[in-house]
């Protein structure tokens, strides 16, 4: 069973052809890296594009706060009834092949919300989008996977370092498009723009497969020896994902509104402090490679955890605005490669299946982050509220030290 600090190393039952597979696919190294960067920075720009007009189709289609709710948990519904599915046709046609499919098929879907003019109408295109969301995101993780088994260089955080650029650049070209494009021009344009970068990027994946064969079959012969094993390996890191994504999911709803509420700041100090955290958060993952390379994926796993939790203690119960800036910096380092390198494990234990159960726990936790917040808030407040976000982060390194120890 591959340990959790030899991420890339190669499996001792690895084949003579599969190594010579390797060796002649090296020069095609960096054109899949370029396409698989594209695709994941793509999924941040679309989802920040739908994200940013929101507010204009909630108007459309008369939807209230609560009727809106329930429309946007289709996103949800729809990504995680998908990931499971699609993790196994990963295995069956391949990561490339499901890649370049739900890509297409999220790029579509991006552009139906603004053509609905009902709530129930709104809710049904959102599911079909989510499960575009959800499946490229299994599929996306799963190519990367095996790229860091075929590479031998633990180049996952730069992946979603991409997805985080993609979001920030989606987000400032909505704004910047808002005033001067309807909702359905913008996303109209977002989806041409994106079939078009779904058709140069998969074009490159489908004629370059770095996989090696024997991750898959390395991983399926694991999970046959020890499947009870595997697959507890693999729920602990889908903690470890759930505890990440409950934080970023919590710091993207929660932490502006408890700087203005909380602290006083004004909108636009709130509105930075959100800013501090995602560009933190994005120079951690440009930089987790060399962290990988230096300290290994467990210390790094458990000192982002251990610098998010105390980051997160200090932006909930300072009274201190600056210093609950300096907390804001604090978490977006240390959450910034916990959720990438608990997805990169889970895929070297069982492949696609692996990174759908991992991404699948992920996004639960990013799906009942916000709403358990608002709960805790009304019952106890905002600060003492955003303390659960430390203790599940601190679960988060537990759990990676648990994975080690039982690896």
């Amino acid at each position: 069973m591959p340990q959790i600090d030899k991420i890339g190393s190669a499996s001792p039952t690895t084949s003579a052809s599969s190594a010579s597979f390797v060796t002649r696919s090296a020069r095609n190294w960096p054109v899949v890296r370029v396409a698989l960067t594209g695709f994941f920075a793509l999924d941040g720009f679309l989802f920040a594009g739908w994200v940013v007009r929101i507010p204009e189709i909630k108007a459309q289609v008369h939807a209230s706060p609560g009727l809106l709710g329930l429309a946007l948990l289709c996103v949800s519904a729809g990504a995680v009834a998908a990931m499971g599915p699609v993790g196994r046709l990963c295995v069956r046609y391949g990561n490339h092949a499901i890649t370049v499919a739900s890509a297409a098929l999220l790029c579509v879907s991006v552009a139906l919300p603004p053509l609905t003019h009902s709530v129930l109408a709104l809710g049904g295109v959102l599911l079909v989008f989510g499960a575009g969301y959800g499946a490229v995101n299994v599929g996306i993780n799963s190519a990367a996977v095996d790229f860091v088994r075929a590479a031998g260089r633990p180049v996952m955080p730069s992946f979603h370092a991409a997805y985080s650029l993609g979001g920030l650049l989606g987000a400032t070209v909505g704004g910047l498009l808002a005033p001067v494009l309807t909702p359905t021009r913008h996303l109209g344009l977002l989806a041409v723009g994106g079939l078009l970068v779904t058709a140069w990027a998969g074009r490159a994946l489908m004629r370059h497969a770095v996989a090696p064969a024997d991750a898959r079959s390395d991983a399926a012969g694991a999970a046959s020896a020890a499947p009870a094993g595997v697959a507890l390996l693999v729920a602990l890191l889908g903690v470890v994902a759930l505890c990440d994504a409950y934080g970023e999911g919590s710091m993207a709803d929660w932490g502006a509104l408890h700087l203005r509420q909380d602290l006083h700041a004004s909108s636009a100090v709130a509105a930075a402090g959100f800013a501090v955290y995602s560009l933190t958060m994005t120079i951690g993952r440009l930089s987790g490679t060399r962290l990988v390379e230096r300290f290994g994926p467990t210390k790094l796993l458990v000192a982002g955890a251990s610098i998010a939790s105390v980051g997160m203690v200090a932006a909930a119960v300072s009274p201190s605005l600056p210093l609950a800036l300096a907390g804001f910096l604090l978490v977006g380092i240390g959450l910034s490669n916990i959720f990438p390198l608990a997805i990169d494990r889970a895929g070297a234990l069982r492949g696609p299946r692996g990174v759908a159960t991992a991404s699948t726990l992920g996004f639960g936790g990013m799906v009942a982050g916000p709403p358990l917040i608002g709960f805790l808030a009304q019952a106890f407040g905002l600060p003492l509220a955003l303390l659960s976000v430390a203790l599940l982060i601190a679960l988060a390194g537990v759990s990676a030290l648990v994975v080690r120890a039982k690896a």
